[in-house]
């Protein structure tokens, strides 16, 4: 929780100091906040929604998108070594909000009429829909926030053990073990800086991958017949 706290913390405060003085002719710290902010209107929400929608979900998405990578980013930081995300309270959260977002966006859209379109597909013939209401049912409003907390979850977990198992092997070699052991101290230790750069690029990638389908989940509800 303490992590979670700081990344939030670090997160509002560069967010504050980039923006604080805005001029037409950007500084550093804005040229900077403005160039992330549009990495994410252009690739996420433009990306996923459209300019009319994205524009309209893009507060959602970039608050998404900053606190997921915020989050992943503490598992490579010295003194901290764990990614906030790499505990199941922060990626159930962050799915649920996607979850209503889906919802309000398919409600706000096409009314009640969305649960239908969405359970029962157009061009089905009628005896078919007792087998694909089902499956609509399962992978439009069980499977989908399921699996966005467990991708986000696992693979933070799994990077975070590499770099435990990396960086404990190199003390073991280094201090306990002794001898010509210690040798292998250079190799773990390499492994480790490898992996924790490794990390670094898979930290970005989860939190575009978390944002890019919460945004195309919310362009599914947007469309009429899907």
């Amino acid at each position: 929780m303490m992590v979670r706290f700081i990344a939030v913390a670090v997160l509002i405060l560069l967010f504050w100091l980039g923006t604080r003085r805005m001029r037409m002719i950007p500084g550093r710290g804005q040229s900077l906040i403005e160039m992330t902010v549009g990495f994410v209107q252009s690739n996420i929400a433009d990306g996923a929604l459209g300019k009319e929608e994205g524009k309209r979900y893009m507060p959602l998405l970039a608050t998404m998108f900053f606190m997921v990578f915020a989050m992943n980013v503490t598992g490579i930081v010295p003194g901290l070594n764990i990614s906030g995300t790499s505990v199941i309270g922060v990626p159930l959260v962050l799915a649920v909000v996607a979850y209503i977002a889906f919802i309000y966006a398919g409600i706000k859209k096409q009314g009640m009429n969305f649960f239908k379109s969405s359970l029962f597909p157009a061009g089905v013939p009628p005896l078919l829909y007792i087998v694909v209401t089902p499956i609509e049912f399962l992978s439009t409003f069980i499977l989908r926030p399921v699996t966005l907390t467990l991708r986000l979850l696992m693979n933070m977990i799994a990077g975070h053990m590499l770099l435990v198992l990396c960086f404990s092997a190199t003390q073991f070699f280094l201090f306990t073990a002794g001898g010509l052991f210690g040798l292998f101290s250079i190799g773990t230790l390499a492994f480790g800086l490898i992996f924790t750069i490794f990390e670094l690029l898979v930290a970005l990638l989860q939190a575009y991958v978390f944002t890019y389908l919460t945004g195309v989940y919310i362009q599914l509800a947007l469309v009429e017949e899907h």
